[in-house]
């Protein structure tokens, strides 16, 4: 059963995993190197990984997926199933990971200010939608 849940994970539809790790963290600009250390995974495995030299487990690729920025569903997804990947992403994706060394607290505050920021935007567009009705 082992062998037949792995087989499932690598190849769906007869896919290669590996081919959409690699697609996915070229179109976002990052290198080998970004995933592994945002993945925790040594460089040579997750270079045979993208190769399709190793079968990867379900944890490791949950790990990739999240380095990636992305769900573990959108691994196997067809070209024509990936969203839209730009290079926002990445730069994103590098202050998110580094917020998680942070300490409670200045998470906290990070969260308090995004909050700050929906909150103004939210109420600057609920305020334009009201200037426009009374138009």
């Amino acid at each position: 059963m082992e062998v037949f849940a792995k087989f499932v994970v690598v190849k769906v539809n007869n896919m290669n995993v590996g081919e959409n790790i690699k697609r996915i963290r070229t179109a976002k600009n990052l290198s080998q190197k970004e995933v592994t250390i945002n993945a925790g995974l040594d460089t040579a495995q997750y270079s045979r990984i993208e190769n399709g030299k190793t079968d990867p487990s379900v944890n490791t690729l949950e790990r990739i997926a999240k380095a990636l920025g992305i769900t573990l569903a959108e691994l196997f997804a067809s070209t024509d199933e990936l969203k839209e990947i730009n290079s926002l992403d990445k730069s994103l994706m590098e202050k998110v990971a580094l917020m998680e060394s942070l300490s409670d607290e200045e998470k906290q505050t990070i969260y308090t200010m995004l909050d700050a920021f929906i909150g103004k935007r939210k109420l600057k567009d609920a305020l334009s939608n009201v200037l426009q009705d009374v138009k």
